[in-house]
């Protein structure tokens, strides 16, 4: 007599579904750091796409006479006008970057005595303690190590406008896909919704953090020209810049220029004096513009935010860390029209998600 087959218990089958999920996971993981420069170019193309694909409806929509803009002649002119800002804003990060590391060679003998004696409070010994630590670190190799990772981003803008180029050329037969894809029309226009979504959200978070950022490096930009800083423009653009890294950026870039006032006036009282307005103005425009500017529906977890961070900066470096409230934004839109995952995109956000982030099944 033969017995039939046992059928596989539920806790079994529930170990089995997480070990492969955390399979997955692994996998996925490797292949994002090992494609690391691929995948974040493609990531990046991606957020420019979004951010231009209105552009291009607008331009798309316009008539010259009796004659309308045909959709391809407004994807190239929206690619044109992409690659002509990417291109310029890499040369004048470039520029920046190459002023800042040439004098921070010129700099870099008078910076170990200047941070030392920020510690003279606690004792001589202390103090040639910290200066004999300080003068062990090999700055000019860490200068060149930037320099070579500064000549990679020209390669990784046009690498982009490579990508947004080929997403152009696809957006065309964007909506046939999506069909084909759905049979069911119902789940295409809730699909449809969904992107529809992620571009308004991400376009508007990146629309107010980058008029933020404007004000902010302005603001900071005045502050060293104020106080007579060499590097006054250099500080400016890159205010702007670590901007876009949430929480740390600021952090990063109030040191970065009390550390510059201090190295070149050797004056704590103002090094403190400028630390502390950098400081007011970083404090004032994060935690009452930007909030204020983004709205509710956009205002995410501060402690999500670190994760997202720590994670993508982990595997990304520091274009993960640019990129990480971004990838944060579109799996809030994601998760709050799932229902399913509605409870991951309410601990994404700060005070829980309105009524209307969600889609009504039908």
């Amino acid at each position: 007599m033969t017995t039939p087959n046992p059928t596989p218990s539920t806790p079994y089958t529930r170990v089995q579904t997480g070990a492969l999920i955390i399979i997955a996971f692994a996998v996925v993981l490797f292949l994002l750091v090992q494609a690391r420069f691929m995948m974040i170019s493609l990531a990046t193309a991606i957020v420019l796409f979004s951010l231009t694909s209105d552009v291009i409806n607008f331009i798309a929509r316009q008539r010259i006479g009796p004659f309308r803009i045909p959709n391809w002649l407004a994807s190239i002119v929206a690619l044109g006008l992409i690659s002509t800002a990417l291109l310029s804003a890499t040369s004048i990060l470039l520029a920046q970057i190459n002023t800042v590391l040439v004098t921070s060679l010129s700099y870099a003998e008078r910076a170990p005595s200047a941070v030392a004696s920020l510690f003279s409070w606690m004792g001589e010994d202390t103090e040639q303690a910290i200066l004999n630590s300080l003068r062990t670190i090999d700055v000019s190799a860490y200068i060149r190590g930037a320099a070579g990772q500064a000549s990679n981003l020209t390669q990784a803008t046009v690498l982009v406008i490579l990508f947004v180029g080929f997403l152009f050329a696809e957006r065309i037969w964007f909506s046939t896909k999506l069909r084909a894809l759905f049979p069911d029309h119902e789940r295409a226009d809730r699909a449809g919704k969904i992107i529809a979504s992620i571009i308004h959200r991400v376009n508007y978070y990146l629309l107010v953090k980058t008029v933020v950022s404007v004000i902010t490096g302005l603001m900071v930009y005045l502050v060293a020209i104020f106080f007579d800083l060499n590097l006054a423009v250099a500080i400016g653009v890159l205010t702007f810049v670590l901007n876009y890294i949430p929480n740390v950026g600021s952090i990063v870039a109030t040191g970065l220029v009390a550390l510059v006032a201090f190295v070149q006036t050797g004056d704590p009282t103002t090094t403190t004096i400028i630390f502390f307005l950098c400081g007011v103005i970083q404090f004032v425009n994060g935690n009452v513009i930007d909030p204020m500017m983004m709205g509710r529906a956009l205002r995410l977890s501060s402690f999500g935010i670190i994760i997202s961070l720590a994670f993508w900066s982990a595997v990304w470096g520091i274009p993960g860390m640019f990129l990480s409230v971004p990838i944060m934004v579109m799996l809030l839109v994601v998760c709050s029209h799932v229902p399913a995952l509605r409870p991951i995109a309410i601990l994404l956000s700060r005070e829980g998600l309105p009524d209307n982030e969600t889609l009504k099944e039908k």
